[in-house]
């Protein structure tokens, strides 16, 4: 799952409002996961004290991890990254 050869995509509420820099960010953390991935891999975003923190999270393998970044526009989001075997895309959760 999420190998770097497929093709990344994210939805027009990602573009509108999670910052490229924070996308990045996310993708990353997925790249440096071990091996063995979730198809679905879910991000908390919550601002704390002008801080980003991002809580990463996976059910097979049961995965936990969180980042405190700071950025220049933090949010309050949940966002979804699947990977449905041909491409991966990045998603609000209300986009879901």
């Amino acid at each position: 799952m999420f190998e770097k050869w497929k093709k990344r995509y994210l939805t027009r509420g990602v573009d509108a409002k999670i910052s490229l820099d924070l996308q990045i960010f996310m993708w990353q953390t997925i790249d440096e996961m071990p091996e063995e991935r979730d198809y679905l891999q879910v991000f908390q975003l919550s601002k704390k004290n002008g801080l980003q923190v991002i809580q990463h999270t996976s059910e097979q393998p049961n995965f936990e991890k969180t980042y405190v970044v700071r950025v220049e526009n933090s949010v309050n989001e949940k966002v979804y990254v699947i990977d449905d075997a041909k491409h991966c895309t990045m998603l609000l959760a209300e986009e879901y």
